[in-house]
């Protein structure tokens, strides 16, 4: 058997997904770490695998996460971290590296180390014909020219990078976008965007959905039908306002409306509908397995999910590539979008009857539930990291 080392950004969203590969390969008998910050210890730990710390706890999320605060973040704790995870990496001496796509140090250690590496997309996969985020533009550039600090630090980081590692040969800019001979990318081909255009060593897997520890506080057994569940997601802050207006707007139509209101106190909502169940996290997997409808921020791994239980969704996305997601979860069907500034409690219902009622909409969703199921999920993607060394 095989050692594997998992090396990731400490985010919900990087980090979910390959919790169940980690699970199923530990099944099959390899040895794997899992470097990462202590906040998904538990987590980590529960898997199976053997949880390799970074220096300095958990690391705040870049303010504001945009692309140019992202790619100064990414070389910040490229540079910081990197002692500490080679020095973990050449005790255990893996067979195998695999980071996330963003996760420069990951794949700076792999070649320091002359270890095969594997990337880890948990968001669409890009190329020249889907650019990523962190992709030279205008855009970009604006965006640097306007925070001089945080371009200064990434430049400085990057130079400290390229002088004390081995550098050589990963993007000097585009660093959210970091292939490998080996790629998964954690959702079906339909839903990737011109997938067509992409080799074969990108390798869609679909969302990777295993078992999560039970919530025995959540009343699963006490919600009605039709079940509508709202979840804006934990990286950016979504205002009280926001979740009641959203709240308000669906009440009328459900049985139980479900809110997660993530960074947000449920308290400063105040008072709600008495069908509406506000808290700040939920068993999102239980959740849609029983719901009608998914009112979601546009979260690669949410849609995933959505897809997988074959519920439509109204997309309100909040940043990042939350836009690019909205736009094909409607070219494809299986919802609609609505910007978070014009979420009113009259649009939002009227947006939410038609998603519940008009039956091309769950006729979309289920297409697309068999086409996230067919990919493989978690065991697939345990079966292309064993095909890199047999």
């Amino acid at each position: 058997m095989s050692t594997i080392a998992f090396v990731n950004i400490p985010m919900h969203g990087r980090v979910n997904p390959t919790l169940p590969v980690v699970a199923e390969l530990v099944r099959r008998g390899h040895s794997v770490t899992y470097h990462t910050s202590p906040a998904f210890g538990a987590e980590v730990t529960a898997a199976g695998a053997t949880l390799c710390l970074y220096p300095g706890g958990d690391q705040p999320l870049p303010d504001p996460p945009t692309p140019a605060t992202l790619l100064a973040g990414l070389a910040q704790t490229a540079v910081a971290v990197l002692p500490t995870v080679l020095a973990d990496l050449r005790r255990t001496r893996p067979d195998l590296i695999v980071h996330d796509a963003a996760c420069l140090w990951g794949a700076v250690a792999a070649r320091e180390l002359g270890v095969p590496a594997v990337a880890s997309f948990t968001t669409f996969a890009f190329n020249r014909q889907v650019p990523s985020p962190t992709r030279g533009s205008w855009e970009l550039l604006a965006a640097a020219v306007a925070r001089p600090r945080t371009l200064r630090s990434f430049v400085r980081s990057q130079v400290d990078l390229h002088r004390r590692f081995a550098a050589r040969g990963l993007p000097l800019l585009d660093l959210g976008n970091i292939a490998e001979p080996l790629n998964l990318v954690y959702t079906s081909r339909e839903f990737q965007l011109g997938a067509d255009n992409f080799d074969a060593s990108f390798r869609f897997v679909g969302p990777s959905i295993g078992a999560r520890p039970a919530d025995p506080s959540f009343p699963i057994d006490e919600l009605k039908e039709p079940v509508v569940y709202a979840s804006l997601g934990t990286v950016f802050n979504a205002e009280p306002r926001l979740l009641r207006a959203l709240a308000s707007a669906l009440s009328p139509l459900a049985g139980t409306v479900v809110v997660a209101t993530g960074q947000t106190d449920p308290a400063a909502l105040g008072p709600l509908p008495a069908n509406v169940l506000a808290r700040r996290s939920v068993p999102q997997l239980e959740v849609l397995e029983r719901a009608s409808l998914f009112v979601t921020h546009g979260g690669m791994n949410s849609v995933n999910e959505a897809m997988h239980a074959g519920v439509p969704m109204l997309v309100v996305p909040q940043g990042a590539d939350q836009p690019l997601v909205a736009a094909r979860v409607v070219e494809l069907g299986g919802g609609l979008t609505i910007r978070t500034e014009d979420v009113e409690v009259l649009v939002v219902r009227e947006l939410a009857q038609r998603l519940l009622y008009e039956p091309r909409f769950r006729a979309a969703a289920d297409q697309l539930r068999a086409a996230q199921r067919a990919a493989g999920g978690f065991e697939r993607a345990a079966d292309e990291l064993e095909s890199v060394w047999g």
